[in-house]
């Protein structure tokens, strides 16, 4: 069974889930700098998606001066190719959906394709960040 949790900072119990696998994709498999990894955690809304007891991937959305940037988007190495990266990612959107504010990503290259399926579009030039390159990607579906 496949369950996807909202929850705050605050809740350390499925904060160290979330922690756990973001640290494994993006400081372990990106080689990522571990102190741009925590950046903004406390206002942000995290999601963890869950199948069987086994966290398999997070994200959150977090709200900005420009709108609702989405972040941190992470499956496991395992756990890819099973649709749980569009769970999570249609959980978040449908957070937000009442809000009539920008919601936008930095998307790393190789995944704009992805984003790009259910309407969100690359805005301006590619860019580097933590030594990886990102496109800004607006929703707008």
């Amino acid at each position: 069974m496949v369950e996807i949790k909202k929850f705050r900072f605050k809740n350390e119990v499925l904060m160290k889930k979330a922690h756990k696998i973001r640290y494994d994709v993006f400081v372990i498999g990106q080689n990522c700098p571990e102190e741009l990894e925590w950046e903004f955690e406390e206002e942000s809304t995290h999601f963890l998606l869950i199948e069987n007891d086994i966290p398999l991937a997070t994200a959150r959305h977090r709200k900005t001066d420009s709108g609702f940037k989405l972040e941190r988007f992470a499956v496991l190495s395992q756990a890819r190719g099973k649709g749980f990266g569009m769970l999570i990612l249609k959980a978040i959107l449908d957070d937000i959906k009442e809000s009539n504010a920008l919601k936008y990503m930095h998307a790393q290259e190789q995944v704009t394709p992805f984003y790009e399926k259910v309407g969100f579009e690359k805005s301006g030039n590619i860019f580097e960040e933590a030594g990886i390159m990102h496109y800004k990607m607006e929703y707008k579906a």
